[in-house]
């Protein structure tokens, strides 16, 4: 019966990498479309741009 659950857990895995493949096309074609150009992330609204002294 072990035989079975490697056999189901590498097809598992399979699919997994298949999906996230999937999904990683999808998102360069989004990028592709967009026009691609912004490769860099904007910072986050919370993050401050400067750090504040305090005495």
């Amino acid at each position: 019966m072990a035989k079975n659950q490697n056999t189901f857990a590498k097809r598992q895995r399979e699919m997994e990498k298949k999906a996230k493949a999937e999904a990683k096309r999808a998102r360069k074609l989004l990028r592709k479309q967009d026009g691609g150009n912004d490769n860099a992330p904007e910072p986050q609204a919370d993050e401050p741009d400067t750090i504040e002294e305090t005495d």
